[in-house]
């Protein structure tokens, strides 16, 4: 077997045993929630009779082992369960949430990996000089507010001060393109200033890494500009390590958003699934859970594999 082939190969296994494992820890900690799940669910003032019906349809009744093993058969046939609170198909009420957050999360990678590269690409370009150290202190100080007070502020300020968007992300579908991006404005530039600093930095290590390298010296020494050193030859090279992280944060700005969503009322997965907890609706819980635990080993997957593609030294390692 071709060296690729048996790395894709093994990355692929690995991912699906890791998915595996997460459904069964994401099952496992719904079961160690304290308190009654039917009792929350139907409140103090339910009758026995309610409840042990209740438990009965969630299936409380028969041993945890018995019941994963059929929500996970489930989960491979497409079956994500009915919700306990609107008994609605959990399926067909993640679908529009799950490509609300989708979209939002398109947007913020559209505006931050873009910027996250130029800043490093300037940041190597000035290094140690004062565009260098702005950039790196003020992607740190970014990085190093919560998710929700960046977003309170931009709330207070942006929305409220200047009016210039909506303080509330509320988007559906007979709004215009214009109009969708105008309600996500702030989400998506909260997501993008939390975001930007790993990215860039990383950017920013890879790039120097490679700058120490002996062609980079001939290219120098060929006459070339200092940007033309950098874009010509250090990026290209410097690509894998790049793509790991913008992989690993664009998983973030899908799986990272439930914050944010919270904050700004948008209509996604985030909301959906912190809505399911204050209900301990579990089937819902569950199936939020295990689309998260996917999205992101998924994007990891693929930035394994572009690492696999990029890297000669893994496409064939002896």
């Amino acid at each position: 077997m071709h060296p690729i082939v048996k790395l894709l190969s093994q990355r692929i296994a690995l991912g699906l045993l890791l998915l595996v494992s997460s459904s069964a820890m994401i099952f496992g900690l719904t079961e160690a929630l304290p308190g009654d799940a039917a009792q929350a669910v139907l409140g103090q003032s339910a009758t026995p009779e309610a409840l042990e019906n209740l438990r009965r349809e969630m299936g409380l009744d028969r041993p945890a082992l018995v019941r994963y093993f059929e929500w996970l058969g489930g989960i491979v046939q497409g079956d994500l369960g009915t919700s306990i609170t609107n008994r609605l198909d959990i399926a067909t009420s993640i679908s529009s949430r799950l490509g609300n957050t989708l979209f939002l999360a398109f947007w913020a990678a559209l505006v931050s990996v873009p910027l996250a590269i130029f800043l490093g690409l300037l940041a190597v370009r000035y290094r140690n000089r004062w565009p260098d150290k702005m950039i790196s202190g003020v992607t740190l100080a970014t990085i190093s507010i919560p998710e929700f007070l960046i977003g309170y502020v931009l709330v207070y300020f942006i929305a409220v001060q200047l009016g210039w968007f909506s303080p509330l992300a509320l988007i559906n579908d007979t709004m215009t393109l214009g109009q969708k991006l105008n309600a996500i404005a702030l989400p998506v530039a909260v997501l993008t200033m939390v975001v930007l600093a790993h990215m860039m930095r990383m950017t920013r290590a890879a790039i120097l890494n490679v700058m120490q390298s002996a062609y980079i010296e001939t290219a120098e020494l060929k006459g070339l500009s200092s940007f033309d050193v950098i874009r010509k030859h250090a990026f290209p090279n410097a690509v894998a390590p790049i793509v790991n992280v913008v992989m690993l944060n664009l998983a973030y700005l899908v799986v990272g958003v439930v914050v944010v969503e919270v904050v700004f009322v948008y209509p996604g997965m985030g909301q959906f699934l912190v809505d399911a907890v204050v209900k301990r609706d579990v089937p819902v819980v569950l199936a939020c859970g295990v689309i998260f635990a996917a999205i992101y080993i998924s994007l990891n997957l693929v930035a394994d594999v572009v690492s696999i593609l990029a890297n000669p030294r893994l496409r064939h390692p002896k």
